[in-house]
């Protein structure tokens, strides 16, 4: 894969963009998780939808 990205500028920014959405993604996730458990521990009840 290596011999394949120093080739190509395309294949680095794809991958590099598929690699910036999967950690943009798991960062949601987790900011979204811990909103929710401050939201909880503040008002006693479910976040609003």
């Amino acid at each position: 894969m290596r011999e394949l990205m120093a080739e190509s500028d395309l294949v680095k920014r794809l991958v590099w963009s598929g690699l910036l959405a999967g950690i943009g993604a798991l960062a949601s996730i987790a900011t979204q998780r811990i909103a929710a458990m401050i939201w909880m521990r503040a008002f006693g009840e479910e976040p609003p939808e």
